[in-house]
């Protein structure tokens, strides 16, 4: 197990979170800045706001991860997610999920979108989980190598398999067995989120841009391409790219990556690294092609024909949000009763028709055809057997080996 020692944030890192939340996923998205204003943060059953006042300062490295389960006497459950995670109804006013769940159970959830960024919020909740405390959250949802971090530092609960029949029996074999951790003992997915190539067809003259190779070689993109500005998506597509995998790489098959994509910057043939913020630049054909998330491409689709996407011959990079039940939370077999019900084929398409990633739910196919059939046929949000077996994720690292990365990798793109 990781011991836990409080340390500030390098420069560095602090700089890795500041580009995601002003450009990268942790930006607010084309959908949320039209609705930002009429929503606010809407809650389902309680406060919309988890306040860390009072927590003293973290002194302990060996906080427990059970505690005693209020579930049966107190029905609730306090939910933790990123904007734009979960659905709403025409009118803005309900969470239509959350409502049938507490309608069939009776658990009241407390919904609240305080997740913008991972290392904003692994810092809001760092130090209780260190002294033992409960963070005031029943469920988070968090990126995969955040994930494994609080896993391997003992902060999450290992869950009960008999309170999740769906989930288990569901998980797409794709999400099912990640490194760091094996048979989802401790986690399930909430959403994949593929990183593709996507292009503007009528800005490279009618060519279709399928590899990673194209990107940083095509003298008739040089100046119109860009690279997303996390670490992970880019040099996971470039590792692919030079026949490696993203999974089992060693510290030179990175530096090879880095030095592969500082070519490229060399010479001009990359334009700039991006957060979500390439979409304007490719709509409009500033950008030719680039690196990008399925997410964003599905949206843009919506508005303009022009856009493509391809899958990489040499595969291409998912990553995972999942669902964890901390360190000391009330709430737990609530907690996984709600974890299972959206793992139901018709609740899963539900969630999935309104935020448009990748939904880790087998079976889900028809029941999304109910609702849009284009849906269902879209590969960014059901992969078929094809684009699953391309599918590749970028292994967990070392807190060694993330600090010396991401230096690496901010000095690559100027950050």
């Amino acid at each position: 197990m990781e011991s836990y020692e409080p340390e500030r944030l390098t420069p560095v890192q602090l700089a890795a979170m500041r580009r995601s939340l002003t450009s990268g996923r942790g930006a607010l998205t084309r959908r949320s800045l039209l609705r930002a204003s009429g929503m606010g943060a809407l809650a389902v059953g309680g406060t919309a706001t988890l306040g860390a006042c009072g927590i003293p300062p973290a002194k302990r490295a060996d906080a427990g991860t059970a505690s005693d389960d209020h579930s049966d006497k107190e029905k609730e459950v306090t939910f933790s997610n990123w904007t734009e995670y979960m659905d709403v109804s025409e009118d803005e006013k309900s969470r239509p999920t959350l409502q049938a769940f507490t309608k069939r159970t009776g658990i009241r959830v407390k919904y609240t979108e305080d997740i913008n960024d991972n290392v904003e919020f692994f810092g809001k909740i760092k130090p209780q989980l260190a002294a033992g405390q409960n963070t005031g959250r029943d469920l988070i949802c968090v990126t995969d190598w955040l994930a494994a971090r609080i896993i391997r530092l003992g902060w999450a609960q290992k869950l009960d398999p008999s309170n999740l029949p769906h989930a288990f029996a569901n998980v797409s074999a794709q999400f099912r067995t990640p490194d760091w951790d094996p048979g989802r003992a401790y986690s399930y997915p909430w959403t994949g989120i593929p990183t593709v190539i996507a292009y503007n067809v009528k800005a490279t003259g009618g060519r279709k841009v399928d590899s990673v190779t194209q990107l940083l070689d095509d003298p008739k993109l040089k100046g119109r391409v860009s690279f997303l500005s996390e670490m992970r998506d880019s040099i996971g597509m470039t590792l692919l790219d030079q026949g490696k995998d993203p999974g089992n790489f060693t510290d030179a098959d990175f530096d090879g990556a880095i030095g592969r994509l500082q070519k490229a910057v060399d010479k001009k043939q990359i334009r700039r690294f991006t957060g979500n913020d390439y979409t304007a630049d490719l709509s409009k054909g500033d950008i030719a092609a680039c690196v990008a998330w399925a997410g964003d491409i599905i949206q843009l689709q919506a508005d303009n024909p022009d856009i493509k996407f391809a899958i990489p011959a040499a595969g291409y990079i998912t990553s995972s949000d999942n669902l964890l039940v901390p360190a000391q939370a009330r709430h737990k077999t609530n907690a996984e009763k709600l974890i299972d019900y959206y793992y139901e084929p018709p609740v899963a398409a539900q969630l999935a028709a309104y935020i448009n990633y990748v939904c880790p739910v087998d079976g889900v196919g028809e029941e999304l055809a109910r609702i849009d059939e284009s849906m269902a046929s879209n590969t960014l949000i059901l992969p078929d057997k094809e684009m699953a077996a391309k599918s590749r994720s970028f292994r967990s690292l070392s807190t060694k080996e993330e600090t010396a990365y991401e230096e690496k990798f901010a000095k690559l793109i100027g950050a």
